[in-house]
């Protein structure tokens, strides 16, 4: 009895879900996690900057003409919008 708990225990170490043969499995999982994060990292950066932009104090004209012509579709579809730095 006791060698089977033990077999059990010891099977469910190595092959089981969180056993020494999922350890692969996870890596792989971290790596496509943490390569996730830097893209919304960087998504996240230019998002920043672009609230920024719209500070009320000191809002970038450009942009803040750029958003208005996009929200009320006042842009004429063969207008180029040149962002300016």
């Amino acid at each position: 009895m006791g060698l089977t708990i033990i077999t059990f225990f010891g099977g469910y170490a190595v092959f089981g879900r969180n056993g020494a043969m999922a350890y692969g499995e996870y890596q792989s999982q971290l790596t496509q996690r943490e390569a996730d994060y830097v893209k919304l990292d960087r998504k996240r950066a230019v998002l920043k900057n672009r609230v920024a932009l719209l500070d009320p104090r000191h809002a970038n004209p450009d942009m803040v003409d750029e958003m208005v012509r996009r929200e009320l579709n006042v842009a004429h579809p063969d207008e180029v919008i040149v962002p300016l730095k």
